[in-house]
């Protein structure tokens, strides 16, 4: 089963994946006249306001938290430094193209959850690509076959990965047992997931700020203690992205193609756009106008792709251990303890690992369990939440090659018919995106209400 799911995942997220993701987010940047240019400082003023009226779950800040949660992880830490390891400071490069034209997808995605969410049983928000599917494409089967896809890959991407990797940090630091912390994990996760979107959004919305800040600081007094170095390391980041790498150090070397691979495949690893994931969290927030949330979860993309990764990546090119052969998290725990004294540098790098894989573990169980609901109704959502639980302490104890090439499988699957929706769908998209704005413009719509 691991060589068939490792066989089946290199062939889905294969080139031609990579460039359907990135094709799409340049078409939609076109349509939409680069609307993550134009309205970026909005967005996130947007993020901060108070919804007064709308239905809706969540406040735009929670759903933003929320979506934030998930994709603020081991991709800031891990990701960037394997892209870099592998394909050059260069590959940063590439990975902020794909985060920049990944706002419009981001923001596509969102806008079309809010516009065709539901309302289940209890009265609560239900939406994401499997509604506009079914609601808005009129193709039920494409929302089955996504909702499938999506309950699988949150018990591996979202839970289990996330449960080992925090494990694992702690274990190596603290020489506790994986047992002990698989324990932990699952009572703190179950004392949250049973208050649903509200309780998850509530403490997403105080957990991911102080888990950031504790990174950006540590990222930048690293960066501001090679402040020598710092325009040699974005230089790199530049030239390299055009030429590729050649070998020195302990780095192999890196060719063009490699360069733009690496760069690519981590950035929607970290940024999830396209992938169909954060649009069910969107869907939650408290809005009377989808664009309205829909611009709020772009700029999660932003400060995800273009500000916690762009930390890591030039805390990397400028301590110079890019070089050093090391990869993954030990690459960017080296580059935090050249900057920081004593134990400072793995002290930060593991504590972010665990707040980022805990915060995952929150918002993920959200996202597996609307894709179950729809599945299976909300009368048996308990019985979801009862097996995420457990799966985070097996996550925590076992080894997980084949959950990661399972889940890397998942992925993708999700991302295909989120891709046709946002196509075939584009055209309402357009439509209603230009009326906002003409509504903006002429005072008939409160930006801020």
């Amino acid at each position: 089963m691991n060589i068939f799911f490792a066989k089946f995942a290199s062939l889905m997220w294969g080139p031609w994946l990579l460039i359907l993701l990135l094709g799409v987010g340049f078409w939609l940047t076109f349509r939409l006249g680069g609307i993550q240019f134009r309205n970026l400082f909005y967005a996130l003023r947007l993020a901060f306001s108070k919804e007064r009226s709308g239905k809706g779950d969540i406040s735009h800040f929670g759903a933003l938290m929320t979506s934030l949660a998930a994709t603020v992880g081991m991709g800031n830490i891990a990701g960037v430094s394997t892209a870099v390891a592998l394909g050059g400071p260069g590959a940063i490069f590439w990975m902020w193209m794909t985060g920049l034209v990944g706002m419009a997808t981001k923001y596509s995605e969102s806008f079309l959850a809010v516009k065709f969410r539901q309302v289940n049983e209890h009265g609560e928000i239900s939406g994401g690509p499997m509604y506009y599917l079914e609601h808005g494409l009129g193709q039920k089967w494409l929302g089955t076959c996504f909702a499938v896809f999506g309950s699988l890959a949150a018990f591996g991407i979202g839970n289990m990965i996330q449960a080992n990797t925090a494990a694992t940090a702690v274990v190596e630091s603290l020489g506790a047992s994986k047992f002990s912390i698989g324990l932990i994990l699952s009572i703190l996760t179950a004392l949250v997931i049973i208050g649903g979107i509200k309780r998850i959004s509530d403490v997403a919305s105080y957990f991911v700020p102080f888990m950031v800040a504790i990174y950006f600081a540590g990222a930048l007094i690293v960066i501001l203690s090679h402040l020598s170095q710092l325009g040699v390391g974005v230089k790199l980041i530049f030239e390299h992205a055009f030429t590729g790498t050649a070998a020195t150090g302990g780095f192999i070397g890196a060719g063009l193609s490699q360069t733009i691979r690496y760069g690519v495949a981590r950035g929607l690893f970290s940024n999830e756009s396209g992938m169909g994931s954060a649009p069910i969290a969107a869907a939650a927030a408290k809005t009377n106008q989808p664009a309205k949330q829909a611009l709020v979860s772009m700029s999660g993309t932003f400060l995800d792709t273009l500000v916690v990764c762009s930390l890591t990546a030039v805390a990397l090119a400028s301590t110079g251990v890019w070089v050093s052969g090391e990869t993954g998290v030990a690459l960017t725990m080296q580059a935090f303890s050249e900057g920081l004294p004593g134990n400072w540098g793995p002290f930060i790098v593991t504590l972010s690992a665990v707040t980022f894989a805990f915060s995952s573990i929150l918002a993920w169980e959200y996202y597996g369990e609307k894709c179950f609901e729809y599945l299976f109704g909300d009368k048996w959502v308990h019985f979801y939440r009862y097996l995420w639980v457990l799966f985070v302490f097996i996550g925590a104890i076992v080894k997980l090659e084949l959950v990661w090439n399972f889940s890397d499988a998942m992925n993708a699957l999700m991302a295909v018919p989120n891709l046709i929706g946002l196509v075939l769908l584009s055209g309402v998209l357009f439509r209603e995106t230009k009326a906002y704005e003409m509504g903006i413009r002429d005072g008939s719509i409160d930006k801020f209400d």
